[in-house]
């Protein structure tokens, strides 16, 4: 290896490194959760569940240099759909924002000033719990996604696939974090 092979190289190494350890400092968390499950207030109070159907509380920090809006979402991959189960996806929160607090996404909840509900998978806006088939656990996936732009423009009709789309066309970085849930 010549001493420019050996430059690039060593220079690509400490991107990448440096890159991941920025990667590292975007976390999300939740105090909605009982050793990493959700409890029966984050469960839907339909579909055959009897929980509160109150959207979880979600705290990030961390977020990359130059982030101007954020979308939260709640995907359950395994929800027996062949395509998973969006139950929750807010988009354009203001870059300040660094907390969503418990039943801001439900019925009667508060949004921060600009932030848009898209409707889930049951096409209604807001939030809907879990509710995974009698003795199967499920991963519900929150995710919050940093973005390069102050919002995304979409239209009233907006899907969760295009809020994930758009997000991943203006992301700088995302942070996630998975809890279990059954019944």
């Amino acid at each position: 290896m010549n001493c420019n092979s050996r430059i690039f190289a060593s220079l690509a190494a400490l991107a990448l490194a440096t890159g991941l350890a920025q990667a590292a400092e975007f976390k999300v968390e939740s105090a909605s959760q009982i050793d990493g499950r959700l409890p029966a207030a984050q469960f839907a109070n339909t579909f055959g569940c009897q929980g509160g159907n109150q959207s979880p509380q979600v705290k990030w920090s961390g977020a990359p240099a130059g982030t101007k809006s954020f979308v939260v979402t709640l995907y359950d991959p395994d929800a027996p759909t062949g395509s998973g189960w969006w139950h929750w996806v807010i988009a354009n929160i203001p870059a300040n924002v660094g907390e969503l607090p418990a039943g801001a996404g439900s019925v009667g909840g508060s949004l921060p000033a600009g932030a848009l509900s898209i409707a889930n998978d049951a096409s209604q806006p807001g939030y809907l719990g879990a509710c995974p088939p009698l003795g199967q656990d499920h991963r519900y996936i929150i995710t919050v996604h940093a973005l390069k732009v102050d919002k995304l423009e979409l239209p009233p009709n907006a899907t969760p696939a295009l809020v994930g789309f758009m997000s991943w066309a203006n992301g700088l970085g995302k942070a996630s974090l998975t809890l279990r849930g059954s019944r």
